[in-house]
Formats: C-alpha cells, structure tokens, sequence
C-alpha cells in the first residue's frame, strides 16, 4: 500500500473487490478479468488501461472479444508510441493518450570501443524480437569492415540458445552475452558505437526510451512501433527482416562519419521527451482526464 497526495494506491496483480478511487489495469487481455470485475462493481468509477504490445499486435487479432471489451470499457487508454491509433477502431482513438516510457542517462560520458565499430543488439532471444537479423547482416558487410555485433539477452528456449552458439562459432562478428544484469546494459550502452532493433512487432520498446537518453544511435527496423517513437523523418530506418539492407545501413554507419552523426543528432533531440519529468506530466494529465474529482478531493 502506497499513499499518494492523501489517497491510497493499490498494486494488485488481480481485482478482488476492495474499495479504491480509480483503476490502472495494465494490459488490455491480461488484466480483463479484473477490468470486468472492477467495472462490476465501479460502474462509473475511472478506469485507465494501458496498453501493452501484445494487446494491439496480437490479442487484438487472436481474442479480439476480450481485448475490446477492456478497451471500450476504459475511459482513457495509455499507448507507448504514436501510431498505436492505426490499429484501433476510429471510435476509440479519443481515448489514447501517449506517454513516453522515461530512463535515466548514464552516470558518466559515453566512450564508444577503438579497436571495432560495436554495435549492440538488447533483447530476450524470441521470434517478435527478430533476434538473429543483426548477426546475419554481419556476415554480409564488407570484409574491411570492424563491426561486432554484441548482444545481451537471455534465449527463452533451449533451440535460441543453441542458435546464438551456433551463430558465434560460425559468425566472428557475432559475440552473445546471455541474460545480463541492467548495469551492464548501461555498460554496453557506454561503449557500442549504435544499437539495433530488428524486432518484427512493438507496443513501444523499453530499449529505445534507455538508448535515447544514453544517447546512443539507433538503427531500427521500420515497423509502427519503432517509427512510433524515432518519428517518420529518422534516417536510421532498414526494411524489417532484410539483413542485407540492414548491413547496408550498418556499413554507412561504420565508413560515413556524417551518417553516424545525423543519427546523433537526432536521438538528442527526442531525448527531451523520454526523461522521468516528461513521463510523469504525461501519466498526470491522463489521471486527470479520467478522474478529476479524484485530484480535487481532500
């Protein structure tokens, strides 16, 4: 139980009925049986639903019923990027609010590896994440070429985990670190030179938000969810799933200065939108949209 400006504030895994001002359910699919049981029993009590990628990019499709009803239930709906709009009924985009997941910068100035152009990959070994696209593209960038690929992320299955061993001992560009502790996340963050996301779907990655404020370029697949955070006119696109056109960019990025830092440039001028402050005049303003008697009651 925590308290709040004089108000308590639960953190439950399900709704089991107890007496509250206000719910935020977090995942439309996941929490809609305490979504159901909530407005059961607070008809017309403020209810805000944030919305994870699994809801929009798959139990949108696979439990349609069930997702919407959470939906429509709400009465206001928190998205992690922008263009979360585009795959919801029209009916229901007056009810998105976008909030930026906020991270902290780095305690000390980023010094990028000498001996090779790194770049990391940060991302747990499964099919959404793509995970093996940037090892791949590594085998088809120019011989010259300095790049290591360094990824950090536990393999959820045996087969990932012989995959990644398989790919190091063929692939001297590939080096893969396992499940690694968020200090060194923010280690790896201090000396790659770009970080990747290859992923095939996001509701609006963690890893971008950390990356933007460690100030680390970015290359990115081009798929809503990242273009959702980065913007349309980011540079640092590559065509999902295309490993050759993702060693083009990782080459440019290696062998053109300029290109490396226009991707600079542009991750620091978003990182005013993902500090803690941002996030949390965000998270206010859709409180306050939902439930302003909540926030004028002594």
């Amino acid at each position: 139980m925590l308290r709040a400006q004089g108000h308590s504030v639960r953190i439950d895994e399900t709704y089991g009925g107890a007496p509250c001002d206000l719910m935020i359910a977090i995942h439309a699919w996941r929490s809609a049986g305490s979504i159901s049981a909530y407005r059961a029993k607070h008809p017309k009590g403020p209810l805000i639903v944030t919305l994870a990628g699994t809801d929009v990019n798959t139990f949108l499709k696979t439990e349609p019923k069930t997702t919407l009803a959470s939906m429509y239930a709400a009465d206001a709906l928190i998205c992690l990027h922008g263009l979360i709009k585009d795959d919801l009924p029209d009916d229901l985009h007056s009810k998105l609010y976008l909030v930026h997941q906020s991270a902290k910068p780095l305690p000390t100035a980023r010094r990028p590896r000498t001996h090779t152009f790194g770049v990391c990959v940060i991302g747990h070994l499964r099919e959404e994440k793509d995970p093996f696209r940037t090892a791949r593209a590594a085998r088809l960038v120019p011989a010259q070429s300095r790049l290591r690929v360094h990824h950090l992320g536990k393999a959820l299955t045996n087969a990932w985990a012989r995959e990644a061993k398989r790919e190091m001992t063929q692939n001297p560009r590939y080096i893969w670190n396992g499940e690694v502790a968020a200090w060194q996340v923010r280690r790896e963050f201090a000396k790659t030179h770009a970080m990747v996301i290859s992923s095939n779907q996001e509701g609006g990655a963690n890893v971008v938000s950390e990356a933007i404020v460690a100030g680390v370029p970015i290359i990115a697949s081009d798929i809503p969810g990242n273009v959702g955070l980065l913007g349309a006119v980011y540079p640092g696109y590559y065509p999902v799933r295309d490993e050759q056109a993702l060693a083009d960019i990782l080459w440019r990025a290696e062998s053109e200065p300029k290109f490396l830092a226009s991707l600079q440039r542009h991750v620091d001028k978003l990182r005013p939108k993902f500090t803690p402050e941002a996030e949390a005049k965000s998270l206010v303003g859709v409180i306050r949209s939902a439930a302003k008697a909540i926030l004028t009651s002594g």
